[in-house]
């Protein structure tokens, strides 16, 4: 690290410069600067760090963390929806020299679904694939009792998992005995 960028990360108050088109953004964007202890500067000033939203970046890219912008010349870059805390550690990791990305988004596979979604209706197949787990049955039981292949029962226990936000068989029971009663109506 050079003796400049010690300097700026010890001294802890950075002066950032924000650009953003919209208003009420860059003011919010000024909010959380200054909250985590920086202090604002028109870009004219000398800046330490420009934090830039969407729309395209500056000239100089050499110290600039970018909101929602897509160029690999930015040394930071983080999505538009970035909260304080990781605008600031950006902030921080820019000035000391460092290279900032946001991760990319990773599937989350079988996780439980949208509350709105959670109520969606299982099938008629994955109510008898759940009877069948309730017994305790192996996904092989399962395919001869059902008389469908293995292959199709895995995907059924799978979509079971999805749709109940389970991901164990013992659970995917548990979750769904606990969905019938709370959808049961009382009159």
């Amino acid at each position: 690290m050079s003796a400049v960028a010690n300097d700026i990360v010890f001294a802890g108050r950075l002066r950032v410069a924000v650009r953003a088109d919209d208003p009420l953004r860059r003011s919010l964007l000024c909010k959380s600067v200054t909250e985590a202890g920086h202090m604002v500067v028109d870009e004219r000033d000398t800046a330490d760090i420009v934090l830039a939203d969407g729309g395209r970046p500056p000239q100089d890219v050499r110290n600039v963390v970018g909101l929602g912008i897509a160029d690999d010349r930015l040394r930071g870059a983080l999505p538009r929806d970035a909260d304080a805390r990781q605008i600031d550690a950006a902030i921080r990791a820019v000035a000391a020299g460092l290279i900032v990305r946001a991760p990319p988004s990773r599937d989350s596979g079988f996780g439980a679904m949208r509350e709105a979604d959670g109520h969606a209706l299982l099938t008629p197949r994955e109510l008898e694939v759940l009877a069948a787990l309730a017994e305790g049955m192996t996904n092989k039981a399962i395919a001869r009792r059902l008389d469908i292949s293995l292959h199709t029962v895995k995907f059924h226990v799978e979509s079971l998992f999805r749709k109940l936000g389970a991901r164990t068989r013992t659970e995917a029971v548990a979750k769904a005995a606990e969905r019938r009663r709370s959808d049961v109506v009382m009159l």
